[in-house]
């Protein structure tokens, strides 16, 4: 039998932008929640923290049992009432108001979890694997470089709230238009460049995405500080993998391994589950 996961109930929601709602989660479950990272009992948990939500699929009516067991899931439901399971970042933990955050990208009834985020009440459950996570400022770093797009975008501001207040910071965000702006709490010297494509990341046409993403070119045209950065890009997969992944590592030499988070979290026109076979498609040609 699976582990069961972690449930709790929804406390509020909160419209940050036109595009963008935080859902603050907590309850009971919260005392299941174990933060991620080898400085989370310290209080240092990583900034990438990650969980896989659990979701009926769209339009079946379903309401799992808790405890989730997605083994007798599998076993028990047809084919069609299998669960859906999506990837969101914990954007806050507070462990003092026994409460965690995750901020959803929503684009009208597209997708699963944007639609559910728009609509939740308090005292709705949701459940989750996780936290999985990779990656927290190293406060030795020389300079930081950050790229994200709205999909990147909590990980890229939990990690600034981390970084101590002399870090040196590179950041490029590439969001819709102003309205898609959110407050950030950065170091006091952070040079914080937000990028329009003039659209939603659901709407924008093939001259403002992929390898034709205004933040590419945002992030080439930038004079390169002395000293290897650590770098944290995360995005859409063609923008980041094809394009600032190679620009980072090959044309700037920057490591692979301590150096560099670097890693699509979406493909354009991909649901996850396709976004998935993506990765283990690109994968398994890479091996060969």
């Amino acid at each position: 039998m699976a582990k069961n996961l972690t449930a709790m109930s929804v406390l509020r929601t909160e419209q940050l932008t036109p595009h963008m709602v935080r859902v603050w989660l907590g309850g009971d479950g919260f005392d299941d929640f174990v933060p991620a990272g080898p400085g989370a009992q310290d209080g240092r948990p990583d900034t990438d923290m990650y969980v896989k939500l659990v979701f009926p699929p769209a339009g079946s009516g379903v309401v799992y049992p808790e405890p989730v067991d997605l083994d007798a899931i599998a076993a028990q439901y047809p084919p069609d009432e299998q669960p859906v399971l999506r990837t969101y970042t914990v954007r806050h933990y507070d462990p003092a108001a026994r409460e965690i955050a995750i901020d959803f990208v929503v684009h009208g009834d597209e997708g699963i979890a944007g639609p559910w985020a728009a609509r939740v009440q308090p005292g709705e459950r949701i459940s989750f694997r996780g936290p999985g996570s990779g990656y927290r400022p190293d406060p030795e770093a020389p300079w930081h470089l950050l790229a994200s797009d709205e999909a990147g975008l909590p990980a890229l501001a939990a990690a600034l709230e981390a970084m101590p207040e002399d870090a040196v910071v590179k950041a490029f965000i590439e969001v819709g238009g102003p309205d898609d702006e959110i407050e950030l709490t950065a170091p006091a010297d952070a040079e914080i460049t937000w990028v329009h494509r003039g659209a939603s990341s659901a709407e924008a046409g093939e001259d403002r995405a992929g390898d034709h993403a205004p933040v590419i070119e945002a992030v080439r045209q930038a004079p390169w500080l002395d000293g290897e950065p650590q770098v944290f890009i995360h995005g859409e997969a063609q923008t980041v993998m094809k394009n600032l992944r190679r620009y980072v590592r090959r044309d700037r030499g920057v490591g692979a391994q301590r150096a560099a988070s670097i890693s699509g979290y979406w493909r354009r026109g991909r649901s996850e589950e396709g976004f998935r076979q993506w990765k283990a498609e690109q994968r398994k040609n890479n091996a060969g």
